[in-house]
């Protein structure tokens, strides 16, 4: 089994990517496999809304990673986006590669456990959680928590190693994570039938 992080922070070594680490050592005492996705140094376009991708599959824009990580999905088992809070709200960069991801790559999450990880150096963190729970919550995902938000404070790695509370939130979360993905396993192994409705679309403007 493996988890799929992303550090949607422009600073590759930031307090993002130290949180995921931490939580990779937690996967790796479970037993779980990951890897750690940097948006540090990539041009990511926002999506153009021009709807290729919902007869392609993929995203019509190819000078940056984003069908590379949607390929990627598809071998994961699990998710944890991590963002820093600018303005209150996730990093531009995570925001494009999430528009585009779900929009074309979608059914290479759905059904998979997916967290969110938010960092500050003091408020507007929950904002940042809520934004990206809500691409779980509209893709089938089941969202693993812990016993708080995960949230981290710190404006460096320094200042986030002090943040005792936050670490123990994470290594719970990462320990959550083993769980679920162990419990969905054994659940497949088992038979257990996954029953989907048809979808259905409304508009409600005529």
């Amino acid at each position: 089994m493996k988890v799929l992080m992303i550090n949607g922070s422009p600073k590759r070594n930031g307090v993002c990517n130290f949180a995921l680490e931490t939580i990779g050592s937690v996967l790796k005492e479970e037993g779980i496999d990951f890897e750690i996705i940097q948006v540090s140094g990539q041009v990511i376009a926002g999506c153009l809304g021009c709807g290729y991708c919902m007869a392609n599959k993929k995203c019509v824009q190819t000078k940056d990673f984003v069908n590379e990580v949607g390929s990627k999905c598809k071998e994961a088992d699990g998710f944890i986006f991590a963002s820093p809070t600018y303005y209150a709200g996730v990093s531009g960069q995570l925001k494009s590669l999430l528009d585009r991801l779900y929009y074309a790559y979608g059914d290479n999450l759905s059904y998979k456990p997916g967290a969110a990880i938010a960092s500050a150096r003091r408020a507007g963190t929950l904002s940042v959680f809520d934004d990206i729970n809500k691409y779980f919550s509209i893709n089938n995902q089941p969202i693993v928590t812990s016993n708080y938000w995960n949230n981290i404070f710190g404006n460096s790695v320094q200042e986030a190693k002090q943040d005792e509370e936050g670490i123990f939130v994470l290594k719970q979360l990462g320990h959550n994570m083993a769980y679920m993905l162990k419990a969905l396993k054994l659940a497949e192994e088992s038979g257990l039938e996954r029953k989907k409705e048809k979808r259905v679309g409304t508009n409600f403007i005529r």
